[in-house]
């Protein structure tokens, strides 16, 4: 029996002498990137055979089942639902005169989870963005009656808004939770120019017949869904020229005051919609992979640093070409590799932490982060014992790299925690060098911080150790080349001693946050600390 326990190492020799073995990364790699699994896709057969492999890992490693029923799965059901393409009809009256938009040429739209029939019809009001933030001092609603009406809004956010802050109060979930709540029966998105710089009409095109996918509760009622808005639409520019012609400020005058980050003033559009489509739900189940090394001090081992990535990926392209399997190499076989090896190396230890590490693989990350949210709002430990997350999401290891980014960290002392860590190794923590992009909201971590939980995403740095190689530019060419395209697989050249590199910093960031005095915690005045926490 001695021979299936893991080799240990001494908690003081710890630092120095358990290291990571880049041939076990590159056979997990391997493995979860091959054709076989078919991408992976939430709810795929691929999947489920990825989940069995991460939990006779987990198994391997001796860790314990952290699952449901004394398992290492946690099951989540969803609900996956389908647009009827021919079902689609909206007109716009105004004055008696209806004008019908084509579908998908000037609007978009998506299918309803609550509904298999959706007949949305009311007057149409334009409130500005659609946010209210206090903190901001910014109401869009002030003085405005939509009770009973569709709202008509703005895409994205105010240019002054703070980027992070931003990102949060200019969500579509936030809109439509501020419609809901001012009695609002649907939503109407309209396009901007600089919406339109960062996604396009034409490209939300290549998504028409992509399904909606919501995970659902005990009671079969799928979650982060508002069944008051029975259904809505995103117009294009030339829509919402049509919906504007005639209106107190038409939607030049209106696109004039974005250019100067003005907030336009909402108003009556004295039109009114009428929107009607069918929707198909299937219901689908996936797991999320959880264990638990067990702490050593007698009260913190009832607290948990908790380490996340994401096992699914997008499945099968639709392309004309041969290969059509979205392998999910570095997208994200490489963090759940690196999960992997992080959760080996802490089960040589002699003398574990002080702290538990609760490792989860969470699946539908590619849907909307569900599988996160759903674990974050279903936790199978004690929610409050949750005490700081790292989450490993699409790590470029192309190249050794000198450096590791934190996103999010300067929201906690988690800062700290991580610079410390990775200095053990001879890496120094960098600032995020993209905060227009709001990283910090966009991957699973941002599911545990809406339930409080401080949390960093967690990157190679774009400083190169070599010279000659230009990190930014690596991560530039994959981004542009391979991500979310068939041709992120296996064939890559990455480079071993960069995966080797950060799953040690990740241990040792862990092993930091294990072993420290104090819980990690937000910093004073914080907003989604002060937003988040409870």
């Amino acid at each position: 029996m001695t021979a299936c326990q893991p080799e240990k190492a001494s908690m003081e020799t710890s630092a120095k002498e358990i290291s990571a073995d880049a041939s076990r990364i590159k056979s997990h790699l391997r493995f979860l990137s091959d054709d076989l699994l078919e991408g992976r896709d939430t709810g795929a057969r691929g999947h489920e055979i990825a989940a069995l492999y991460i939990a006779a890992e987990f198994e391997k490693y001796g860790l314990k089942p952290a699952g449901d029923n004394d398992t290492y799965m946690q099951r989540v059901d969803f609900r996956q639902v389908h647009l009827d393409q021919s079902s689609v009809k909206l007109t716009l009256t105004k004055e008696g005169k209806e004008t019908e938009l084509t579908y998908p040429k000037q609007f978009i739209t998506s299918a309803n989870a609550n509904e298999l029939q959706s007949l949305t019809q009311g007057d149409l009001v334009f409130v500005g963005y659609g946010i209210i933030a206090p903190e901001l001092d910014h109401d869009d609603y002030q003085g405005l009656d939509v009770e009973g009406k569709v709202v008509v809004a703005l895409s994205g956010k105010p240019k002054s808004f703070p980027s992070e802050e931003g990102a949060h109060f200019g969500s579509t979930n936030e809109k439509k939770r501020h419609a809901t709540e001012h009695g609002a029966i649907g939503l109407i998105s309209i396009s901007t120019p600089t919406f339109e710089k960062v996604r396009p009409y034409q490209n939300l095109l290549n998504y028409l017949h992509a399904p909606t996918v919501r995970w659902v509760d005990k009671d079969g009622v799928p979650a982060g869904t508002f069944p008051q808005l029975n259904s809505g639409a995103y117009f294009s520019k030339e829509a919402a020229e049509i919906l504007f012609a005639g209106a107190s400020s038409n939607l030049e005058q209106i696109y004039a005051q974005l250019e100067k980050d003005e907030s336009p003033k909402g108003f009556d559009l004295h039109t009114s919609i009428k929107l009607e489509l069918t929707s198909t739900h299937k219901q689908i189940s996936s797991p999320n992979v959880a264990a638990i090394l067990e702490g050593s001090d007698p009260t913190l081992k009832n607290e948990y640093v908790l380490y996340s990535a994401h096992s699914d990926h997008i499945g099968f392209a639709k392309t004309v070409k041969k290969d059509k399997i979205n392998n999910g190499a570095m997208d994200n076989a490489t963090g759940t590799s690196v999960l992997l090896e992080t959760a080996r190396m802490f089960s040589l230890l002699e003398k574990r932490p002080k702290r538990s590490i609760l490792f989860v693989a969470v699946t539908a990350e590619e849907k909307g982060l569900l599988g996160s949210d759903y674990y974050a709002q279903n936790p199978t430990v004690p929610a409050r014992s949750i005490v700081a997350n790292v989450n490993l999401d699409m790590p470029i290891l192309t190249y050794e790299f000198g450096d590791v980014i934190a996103f999010g960290a300067e929201h906690s002392d988690l800062k700290e925690s991580v610079a410390k860590a990775a200095e053990k190794i001879g890496l120094e923590l960098s600032p995020d060098p993209w905060p227009h992009m709001a990283l910090f909201t966009r991957s699973d971590h941002y599911s545990f911080v809406k339930q409080g939980i401080p949390a960093v995403f967690l990157v190679p740095g774009l400083k190169s150790a070599d010279p000659e190689i230009d990190g930014s530019e690596q991560f530039n060419n994959f981004i542009n080349t391979n991500y979310h395209k068939p041709s992120d697989d296996f064939s890559q050249k990455f480079n071993w001693k960069a995966a080797t590199k950060f799953a040690e910093v990740n241990y040792h960031i862990g092993l930091t946050l294990a072993e420290q005095p104090n819980r990690s915690s937000w910093n004073e005045g914080d907003f989604f600390g002060d937003n988040f926490s409870k």
